[in-house]
């Protein structure tokens, strides 16, 4: 999976990110709030870990404008205070879980993979448009070079793949991507095209995604 982790203590920062990434998550680590919102906004994640006391940005402030943004990702709030109002406070801003200080590397562990479980109905094969090619197993995008994608960057290029050329509406594309998330909408689709478009520069693909909320999405080949 793919996690971001905002923590201003370098020193836990360090040794969280190294656990997760014992486990075989890829971990981006942050280290206050407007870095962390800068790589939401940029990239799609499975899972953020925010620490609720971070400066310029507090974790509070950042979870209620990444959901603002309409951005979906399960959010587990870290804090070192047991007070109440801070765990209402979280989750009244969206969050999904919360964990308070000091924690076991186990309980962390569990919170982030109760946190992550999808549907597991993926392709088994490889998939391939064009220039690029989408790894099942690596949830990797390459052409000239490669990225890693979030399980919802993948399975939204798995789907524009299994239908070259024909343009999917948001309401298709959530239908298969974000059933059990009501609050799902058109902005979440765009978002996550947004998030694609940039990945498909990355990897210098001359594959490009066509379209908008309206009229729909779908991959073309540059002519």
């Amino acid at each position: 999976m793919k996690i971001l982790l905002a923590e201003d203590t370098a020193d836990l920062n360090k040794v969280l990110c190294a656990v997760l990434a014992h486990e075989g998550h890829d971990v981006t680590p942050t280290f206050d709030g407007e870095e962390a919102l800068a790589q939401i906004e940029s990239q799609g994640f499975d899972c953020l870990v925010l620490d609720i006391m971070m400066p310029k940005k507090d974790g509070i402030q950042v979870l209620r404008e990444v959901r603002a943004k309409n951005i979906l990702t399960p959010v587990l709030m870290l804090t070192a205070k047991s007070e109440i109002d801070d765990r209402v406070a979280g989750l009244d801003a969206g969050a999904d879980d919360y964990l308070t200080k000091p924690f076991a590397m186990k309980e962390l562990l569990a919170r982030v993979r109760a946190l992550t479980r999808r549907k597991t109905e993926y392709a088994t094969n490889d998939l391939s448009f064009h220039d690029i090619q989408l790894h099942a197993q690596t949830f990797e995008l390459t052409s000239e070079n490669s990225v890693r994608l979030s399980v919802k960057e993948f399975e939204l290029m798995q789907l524009l793949i299994l239908h070259p050329d024909r343009p999917l509406s948001c309401d298709y594309i959530i239908e298969n991507i974000w059933s059990r998330e009501p609050d799902a909408s058109s902005d979440t689709v765009f978002l996550y095209i947004s998030y694609l478009r940039r990945k498909l520069k990355a990897i210098a693909s001359t594959s490009h995604i066509e379209g908008d909320s309206e009229s729909g999405f779908f991959l073309r080949k540059t002519e």
